[in-house]
């Protein structure tokens, strides 16, 4: 958690919070792919797209 702590002072110090939804959806497609590469639910994650 201090990894995410200390990314978000620096967009904020650095004046580029408009990176925090860019890296929130980045991360979130991340998962997205961890999940569905072995599990059950992988063929349903495959029709999103």
């Amino acid at each position: 958690m201090s990894f995410l702590k200390e990314m978000f002072i620096f967009l904020r110090k650095r004046k580029k919070l408009w990176l925090a939804p860019i890296i929130l959806v980045i991360i979130l497609l991340g998962g997205l792919l961890v999940l569905g590469q072995g599990s059950v639910l992988a063929p349903f994650i495959y029709t999103l797209f």
